[in-house]
């Protein structure tokens, strides 16, 4: 099984590991933005964790499509309060952001993960992360999130997903930093039709051939609702399936909303596919 090394954690994942939102957005697209309460972002980071998370990721800056940019300052207010709350509770505690200096502050801040949508090609992304030991997260995104749903195109969506991450991947490599500390998401959602969506979804353990950690987020996405007809409060049953479909396709990273309800998912998954029953 993959291995994931983030900073002082060392990450293995015989089963799926569950990583929490902890929006500290006033515009997230799920309408859980916490708006920069280091309060209640500790407080939904402490149930996320009674809940069954093993990783608390904490965004600044939404991405959702049409998303517009926030200044450096004002991430930074966001994001390096709850960054040192969170990391009391001893556990990974990831940073989603592109901005090279957040990433920055938030590795002296104390966080292990680096989850970059647009994969370390900001100037100055790929150095930030290199002179550290955290774990960094590399995400397929056609275009940026102000633009990247207008007409997305792929010939071969899985092939170029997968052909970026490994070229992402050899960046990497080639400024020092370790397989063993990469993980890979495809990006669903992020400059991709549902057709898309669904062809990579398929598609997933073409990417994973690798050997590098595969993380998957599609909780109470455009997708689901796309599928369901169901407005974004109430995709909680389609996002447990498609965790549990993820976990099913050997996703080792489950990026969700909702972690009590994808634990329980889960746990009767392995109980009954694995042959495991309580390991969640």
């Amino acid at each position: 099984m993959p291995v994931w090394q983030c900073g002082r954690f060392r990450l293995e994942f015989d089963v799926p590991a569950i990583m929490a939102i902890i929006n500290v957005t006033p515009d997230s697209f799920s309408g859980d933005g916490l708006a920069g309460s280091v309060e209640m972002a500790l407080k939904q980071g402490e149930q996320a964790l009674q809940d069954g998370a093993k990783i608390l990721d904490v965004g600044g800056e939404s991405s959702r499509p049409g998303a517009e940019s926030v200044s450096v300052d004002e991430e930074l207010a966001r994001v390096i309060p709850v960054v040192e709350a969170l990391v009391g509770l001893g556990v990974p505690v990831s940073v989603d952001t592109v901005k090279p200096s957040v990433m920055r502050a938030a590795i002296a801040a104390g966080a292990a993960i680096i989850n970059d949508i647009n994969a370390l090609r900001a100037p100055g992304a790929l150095e930030a992360v290199a002179a550290s030991d955290v774990g960094v997260c590399l995400m397929h995104m056609q275009g940026e999130p102000r633009s990247m749903q207008q007409a997305p195109v792929y010939a071969d969506i899985v092939g170029e997903v997968e052909a970026f991450l490994l070229e992402r991947c050899a960046a990497l490599a080639s400024a020092g930093v370790g397989a063993s500390r990469v993980a890979l998401d495809p990006g669903f959602g992020f400059g991709k039709t549902l057709e898309h969506n669904l062809s990579l979804f398929q598609g997933m353990s073409r990417v994973m051939a690798h050997g590098y950690p595969l993380l998957v987020g599609v909780s109470r996405k455009t997708m689901l609702g796309a599928l369901t007809g169901r407005a974004v409060g109430e995709r909680l049953p389609a996002s447990i399936v498609t965790a549990v479909l993820a976990a099913q396709r050997g996703a080792a990273i489950l990026r969700v909303h909702d972690v009590a309800a994808t634990r329980d998912a889960l746990a009767m998954w392995a109980a009954i596919d694995l042959d495991r029953p309580n390991v969640y």
